[in-house]
């Protein structure tokens, strides 16, 4: 990138060169960091007494083994570092990678410099042996760190397309295709508009359309999100990728290819995981301001000692120019960021949140609106039973004995919710004979020799069962809440009903009211209807939802808040939130919820608990100052050293840049950047 130096990325995804990317870099951190550990060893036992290296032979020659060691750290594991800074100085788009190339290619640079001629220096640049101080650890540790980060970034953006690859298992790649009267099996490339195919019990519809024969309930979840199959009949329409029911029938296609729903959610989301900026890095802003005031007092401080040093001038004026070139560059610039982003990470896994990059950290901090998904994120995601109601002197028990004896029979994730429900109350399960489901009314069976029918009111119609009028208005009560009522007829009497809904997370409410506190709007987006989406937007106080909204919808209203300005956040659970997830600015996908959500994402929540937002965003609110803190104390020392190396002390008191200077201000800026970044590990992220 002519402007930030960073690698560039195909907009297309492209897997092999992306993983190609990473492992070379990843190669080339290992390379550097064998050859750069020896020569950190070397420098660092200078400040032992009695070093033992120097009975081995001496400093001087130690100096030439951190040489060696240092050449294909400079010439092949970091090389391209240098080639990013002379491109930023070449367009003058001055970033981290300038400072970098300029501090560590100029320590290098006047090391090998020392060694080849030494006695160009004078005295006061020599060591006590009469060599001259070399830079080969601090140029090599520092490319290394960076180093390190980019193949983090690399590692990142290999992992970009996780998201496509899980929407792309969603998808069937054969199809059964009807031909005169005869079945056969097709690739889905083959398929034409106006096909006629089988769909059979269980499997995933092939491709867009509509029912030409049959009935059936489709699990359309990676749509709306919502648990409950949705009952279809012919002239229904059907989407690619959900999944059929028990009953098997015909369809015709309509949409093939890139023009089915499920191949616009993939595009959706490819599309918007690749349009992101690049994070534009604090230490990059710094450095456009840093770099020329350094480079300005590099020069003015040749002038001065060209003019008014002593003999030799020149020799004076270009050891301390570039003197200060060295001691500007802080080798702790590279650590800040890193260290406080891995201190960060670290900090949220342990409390079960799990972020991908550093990106979403910083991002997170900036956050002013959060959209979240109702079902699975607000709610628990799936159905549950709330009530079960008794009539015309029928028990509960009784009432909850047929409902599981006909369920039992059942794959219906209602019927799983009355099975469980029955569990938990230790009610012990007798099987119903006779058992039947009818496609978007119910189920019926019979328990002994008395015939029983469970559903919605066309079922109870069906079973020759009357509703009495104040049966009837609990349940439209509970129905205008979301909540999904069944009646239970036992020989044509009805004898009770079961209130089932998806409840809401105890942490919801909670959760919400923390966000709101810290200035963050809080929008609910859900495929589900306008009712249940209001009964839960009142529970929880929510005064901004949106209903019936599907996959591009939501990535549509999440792109609209960002051009008003906004920094959204997005929290999901389902294949229909994905497009949302990639396209916000950060993505919070729930660790309970499905892969394709989860690789979307830049922030999983390990409990699927909205608690969780609150955690990041107090985690993020942290790790960004600290790594302010950290670029002060990377700043502080050097920029303290800089005067120093100018050379305003030698009229007074005769002293030019030690060695011992330039080492402590680098150890010190290291030292204090890594105990402040630790300090995140004792953080409350409540």
């Amino acid at each position: 990138c002519p402007i930030c130096g960073m690698d560039l990325v195909p907009k297309e995804p492209d897997l092999s060169a992306e993983e190609k990317s990473y492992k070379k870099l990843l190669r080339k951190f290992w390379i550097a960091l064998g050859f750069t550990f020896p020569v950190f060893l070397i420098a660092m036992s200078e400040m032992l007494n009695n070093n033992p290296l120097y009975e081995l032979m001496p400093l001087k020659y130690w100096n030439w083994v951190q040489f060696g060691l240092s050449l294909p750290v400079v010439f092949y594991a970091t090389w391209m570092f240098f080639e990013r800074a002379w491109r930023s100085v070449k367009t003058w788009n001055l970033n981290m990678f300038t400072l970098i190339g300029i501090g560590a290619g100029v320590a290098w640079t006047f090391s090998v410099f020392g060694l080849l001629v030494p006695d160009f220096f004078p005295e006061q640049f020599k060591t006590e042996s009469g060599t001259v101080h070399v830079y080969f650890e601090a140029a090599t540790v520092i490319l290394t760190l960076v180093l390190m980060g980019q193949v983090l970034e690399a590692r990142a953006h290999s992992k970009t397309n996780s998201a496509v690859k899980e929407l792309l298992k969603l998808a069937p790649n054969k199809a059964i295709q009807v031909i005169d009267g005869q079945e056969h099996e097709v690739a889905i490339d083959s398929i034409a508009k106006g096909a006629i195919l089988r769909v059979k019990p269980g499997a995933k519809i092939p491709v867009d359309g509509k029912i030409t024969q049959g009935e059936t309930s489709i699990d359309e979840s990676m749509i709306t999100g919502e648990p409950i199959p949705v009952s279809k009949n012919e002239g229904d329409s059907v989407s690619s990728g959900t999944i059929n029911g028990n009953q098997s029938f015909l369809m015709e296609a309509e949409k093939i290819g890139g023009e089915t729903l499920l191949s616009q959610i993939i595009e959706m989301v490819n599309k918007a995981s690749r349009s992101q900026a690049p994070i534009q890095k604090l230490a990059d802003r710094i450095s456009g301001y840093f770099v020329p005031i350094v480079v300005g007092i590099s020069i003015i401080t040749f002038i001065l000692w060209a003019i008014f040093g002593p003999q030799p001038v020149y020799v004076y004026a270009l050891i301390n120019a570039i003197a200060v070139l060295i001691i500007a560059c802080p080798c702790a610039l590279g650590l800040a960021t890193p260290m406080s982003v891995m201190v960060g990470v670290g900090k949220g896994a342990q409390n079960g949140v799990l972020i991908k990059n550093a990106e979403a950290l910083e991002k997170m901090n900036a956050i002013d609106t959060l959209i979240v998904d109702k079902t699975g994120t607000l709610t628990e995601g799936k159905p549950s039973v709330e009530k079960i109601g008794a009539v015309h002197n029928s028990s509960e028990t009784e009432v909850l004995n047929y409902i599981v004896a006909l369920n039992a029979l059942s794959e219906h994730p209602l019927a799983e919710a009355t099975l469980r429900y029955a569990e938990e109350k230790n009610v012990s399960i007798t099987k119903a004979e006779d058992f039947n489901a009818v496609t978007g009314k119910g189920v019926t069976g019979s328990l002994e020799g008395k015939k029983v029918a469970l559903g919605n009111k066309k079922m109870m119609e069906e079973a020759s069962a009357k509703l009495d009028g104040v049966l009837e208005k609990e349940a439209l009560n509970e129905q205008q809440k979301g909540k999904t009522v069944s009646f239970l007829a036992v020989d044509r009497e009805v004898l009770g009903y079961v209130v089932i809904s998806d409840k809401i997370k105890a942490t919801s409410k909670k959760a919400i009211q923390s966000l709101k506190e810290k200035g963050i709007a809080v929008i609910m987006l859900t495929g589900d209807n306008e009712d249940t989406a209001r009964a839960v937007a009142n529970e929880l106080d929510l005064t901004d939802f949106k209903a019936g909204m599907l996959p591009q919808d939501k990535q549509s209203e999440v792109a609209r808040l960002q051009k008003e300005g906004k920094h959204v956040a997005m929290a999901g659970d389902g294949i229909n939130d994905a497009p949302a997830l990639a396209q916000s600015n950060v993505g919070i996908a729930m660790g309970t919820g499905t892969d394709v959500a989860i690789e979307s994402a830049a922030i999983t929540l390990v409990k699927g608990d909205l608690h969780g937002i609150v955690k990041a965003k107090n985690l993020s609110d942290a790790v960004m100052r600290n790594i302010k803190q950290n670029l002060f104390f990377a700043l502080v020392y050097n920029s303290i050293g800089v005067p120093v190396a100018a050379g305003v002390l030698y009229p007074f008191f005769g002293i030019l840049l030690s060695p011992m200077i330039a080492a402590l201000a680098m150890s010190f800026s290291s030292v204090s950047v890594i105990a402040n970044a630790l300090r995140l590990r004792t953080k409350s992220l409540e």
